[in-house]
């Protein structure tokens, strides 16, 4: 009898539950059942942590650290949560298109056309990993998803959900596919989309650059390598009359005085003839640049006279236009298609064919990450990396512009992707590929890292545990991988920029730190093992300027108990 009564309450419970849900239930927006995934419930067990396949780093020059990572996108994501919340400048992904084809699994099974929770299990899977890496975003990060027409309308619902309505910063039809994917019953497919979205009202679309060549005015080269276009000095169109609105005569309506013996020209009257900003109807007009500014171009080449029916005409040369154009919502160049520069150039890349089903074309990834940041230096982060083609774009761009951005990213190995694949190409690509020379080869590192775990269960040998195994995410948080000293429960890293990194591990190790940083005489990022929230700074005063101290593992806990609650 107990037994039966503790039953009904537990049932009565959970109605209770299920209504108080009904009743927050929203009225509109995406709703769907959420499906437990196990490497999501894993993380209530064991937290994620990072190790290194040395072998498999690439090194050699100055250029910038990039890494990947090989895992579980979810656990991957997770600890970047810890190593670079608020760091990421541009996320391009290319998630599973969901469309029933066997291509894609849920909890290690494939969904295709036949299960009824399909959709509800890509929008699980989705959901879990745009939280996390919303936070990965900068202020003004933007995040870039493709897909398809299987899944656009439930996206475009989830991100707004995740990064609010007011964030979209617009939807990019691809032509990826010109010769078109056959169908039964639906149109022949030519277009994929590209989805963008800011992390914050700072978040904005960026200019994409502009040549000369593709302008469709007659701009010209100057013989300092600069583009420049001849523009009359007489300003035309809206506000360029000589008289505001009030009736007063501009500072800009003045006569500019030339002598044809010579060409000289000046904003004073040494020169008889005087050249007025008025146009062919008579109309006053005023200059475009004030007196000294004229001078000043005249001296510099930059500004003349010349007669143009049988009047004299001031010009100069117009440096600007050329900032860059705001990027249109169809992206059809022939660049863009998949099967032309995404399938040849992967195969060119890996010496074979196949290797990849469906890569992406990198010039549609390179534009989409320019659209994204106009920084040289900007961090990307790639978390469905496929074949590597966002790693690839990241190096033809520093290429093109002797950037120095970075990537990240992350896969599994199912089928040995990582291994056999992504990893080889990323190689190739750094190293360069013969008759691919315009777009491979690169200064650049790489570090290869993979995801382990451990207990999840709070306790004072589990932390402990955690800090032996926080290395490499400490060497990925503050971007140091070379060892340059090791001693009894301490590390010390640095990296080619200059920077330095220490790690103790135990209180052994904190002396023989000191004495080391003493020796190297530099500002060190030190990392204290403390089983609070304390950094031991009563431990480092005698070399308080030497250090900057945070304690571990408190901060790497607390980042986990906020994402897995």
């Amino acid at each position: 009898m107990p037994d039966t009564h503790s039953n009904l309450l537990n049932e009565v419970r959970t109605l209770k539950e299920e209504i108080k849900q009904l009743k927050t239930r929203k009225k509109f927006g995406l709703v769907w059942e959420d499906k437990p995934e196990e490497v999501v419930e894993l993380c209530k067990e064991k937290l994620p942590v990072l190790s290194e396949d040395k072998t498999r780093a690439i090194k050699g020059n100055n250029g910038p650290t990039n890494i990947f990572i090989e895992g579980d996108n979810y656990h991957a994501l997770s600890v970047l949560n810890y190593t670079h919340q608020g760091k990421i400048d541009a996320i391009y992904i290319d998630p599973p298109y969901n469309t029933g084809a066997r291509d894609w699994k849920y909890n290690n099974n494939y969904v295709d056309t036949s299960d009824s929770f399909r959709h509800s299990k890509w929008i699980s899977f989705m959901y879990h990993r745009l939280l996390l890496a919303r936070e990965l975003l900068s202020k003004e990060g933007v995040i870039c998803v493709t897909i398809d027409d299987n899944e656009l309308p439930k996206l475009l619902l989830l991100m707004e959900e995740i990064f609010g309505e007011d964030k979209h910063l617009g939807t990019v039809v691809i032509r990826n596919n010109p010769k078109g994917r056959m169908t039964n019953k639906k149109f022949s497919l030519i277009h994929e989309y590209a989805v963008f979205f800011g992390k914050t009202s700072s978040s904005s679309i960026k200019k994409l650059p502009i040549s000369p060549e593709d302008k469709t005015h007659n701009y010209q080269k100057a013989a300092d390598g600069s583009w420049f276009l001849t523009v009359n000095l007489r300003k035309q169109g809206v506000d360029s009359t000589a008289y505001n609105k009030k009736g007063k005569l501009s500072e800009r309506y003045f006569p500019i005085y030339f002598d044809p013996s010579n060409g000289q020209v000046s904003s004073v009257k040494k020169f008889e003839i005087e050249i007025w900003p008025v146009d062919q109807k008579g109309e006053k007009r005023i200059w475009r640049r004030g007196r000294e500014a004229i001078d000043e171009m005249y001296s510099q080449g930059d500004l003349w006279v010349k007669q143009v029916s049988g009047k004299y005409q001031v010009y100069y040369k117009f440096r600007g236009g050329l900032e860059g154009q705001m990027p249109k919502s169809m992206w059809y160049d022939s660049k863009f298609s998949a099967s032309e520069y995404g399938t040849n150039i992967l195969d060119t890349i890996m010496g074979a064919r196949e290797t990849f089903q469906y890569p992406k074309s990198p010039y549609a990834v390179m534009e989409s990450i320019l659209a994204i940041t106009n920084k040289k230096d900007a961090q990307i982060l790639d978390f469905f990396a496929g074949s590597g083609t966002t790693a690839q774009a990241v190096i033809m761009l520093n290429k093109k512009d002797n950037g120095h951005r970075r990537f990240i990213l992350c896969t599994n190995n199912e089928n040995k992707i990582a291994e056999e694949v992504t990893y080889p190409r990323i190689k190739k690509v750094m190293e360069g590929v013969k008759g691919l020379e315009e777009i491979t080869g690169a200064e650049a590192n790489l570090r290869y890292l993979k995801t382990d775990f451990i207990d999840g269960i709070i306790t004072d040998k589990n932390k402990k545990n955690l800090v032996n195994k926080s290395t490499e995410m400490l060497c990925l948080k503050e971007d140091c991988f070379d060892v340059v000293k090791k001693g009894q429960n301490f590390k010390i890293f640095n990296n080619n920029q200059g920077k330095n990194l220490g790690i103790i591990y135990d209180d052994t190790g904190i002396e023989p730190f000191k004495k080391e940083v003493q020796k190297l005489n530099k500002k060190v990022s030190t990392y204290v093992f403390s089983l609070d929230d304390s950094a031991r700074e009563e431990e480092f005063e005698d070399i308080d300027s030497f250090v900057e101290l945070r304690p571990i593992p408190t901060a790497i806990l607390n980042v986990y108990r906020r994402i897995f609650k």
